[in-house]
């Protein structure tokens, strides 16, 4: 939120303005100071992910130490009453079934990747053919601000159906794997209740629990890992973009001797402007959600399971 907020107070206003009095110098200073807030970015989001693969270490060990001793109470234990069959039964079923609709997300996600790819590699080739798409391209790293701009553009009806037919048909896809995602979470959900119930049957008969919980703890880990490896790759992509406008843009001088190419650049600066003031609201919106979240997500830890009753513990 605070590269964002950065970008449009202070880096955006002191290009426009080293442009307009024509020091390119002063315009790569400035490019310069929005690398160091964006590299910082990148790696405080390295030692969040760091900090995380020792969580999963850290798990993957106490999982090790649960299965080590189930073992050796298994030598011990009877043959699984039949409820506890039936209960195996309905978790068989339930993962083949929640392995259907995982292969039905993975080929929905693939169609929505090559339609996205289709939509992308469409409106790139409009962009090459428009100098206005062309700078805004440049300078938001936010793909569909770019098929906005074709719709707001003086292009051909053709290409703007085009471009909007394609973009519903990825509307389409989109939906229907929110749909699906939302089977498999009410699917997985069911299966943790199925597991939970085999767990209190083993353990009445002095078993010890599969470690399934802190499987899931491990999964929702990497999950959150996979989220901040996309959220490093975005800074990089933007970092990558800076360095771009920087030597390419202002080492030759050749953009502020025209009076042209100054007024365009100057434009899709703030068009840009626009999109990253948006971009820090979301932010914003975001890490107040988070917030209200934390206050009661570890309630639970204020208490000594060991101190409760079966039925409070049920």
């Amino acid at each position: 939120m605070g590269a964002s907020e950065n970008q449009v107070s202070t880096l955006f206003p002191n290009l426009i303005d080293a442009v307009e009095k024509n020091k390119p110098t002063m315009a790569i200073r400035y490019l310069e100071n929005a690398r160091h807030w964006i590299t910082d970015i990148i790696q405080q989001v390295d030692k969040i992910i760091e900090r995380y693969d020792q969580h999963n270490q850290d798990v993957s060990t106490t999982i090790s130490d649960i299965i080590t001793e189930k073992r050796k109470a298994e030598k011990k234990s009877h043959d699984l009453s039949n409820e506890i069959k039936i209960l195996e039964d309905t978790l068989e079923e339930l993962n083949k079934e929640l392995t259907m609709i995982s292969n039905k997300l993975r080929e929905t996600e693939s169609r929505i990747c090559s339609k996205s790819h289709e939509l992308k590699t469409y409106v790139n080739n409009v962009a090459r053919t428009d100098k206005d798409l062309t700078i805004i391209a440049i300078f938001v790293p936010i793909f569909g601000i770019i098929t906005k701009s074709i719709y707001d553009a003086a292009t051909g009806p053709d290409i703007s159906q085009k471009t909007r037919a394609l973009e519903n048909e990825l509307n389409l896809l989109t939906s229907e794997k929110n749909s699906i995602k939302h089977q498999e979470w009410t699917l997985q959900l069911k299966i943790h209740t199925e597991k939970v119930k085999l767990a209190q049957k083993k353990s009445e008969q002095g078993a010890i629990p599969d470690p399934v919980p802190l499987g899931e703890v491990q999964q929702c880990l990497t999950k959150i890992q996979d989220i901040l490896i996309q959220l490093k790759s975005f800074w990089e992509k933007v970092l990558a973009m800076i360095d771009t406008i920087k030597h390419k843009t202002f080492v030759d001088e050749d953009l502020v001797d025209d009076t042209e190419e100054k007024e365009l650049f100057i434009s899709s600066i703030q068009e840009a402007s626009k999109v990253w003031k948006s971009f820090s609201v979301f932010c914003g919106e975001a890490t107040q959600t988070f917030r209200e979240q934390t206050k009661g997500a570890y309630k639970f830890l204020e208490t000594d399971p060991s101190a409760l009753s079966n039925e409070a513990w049920m």
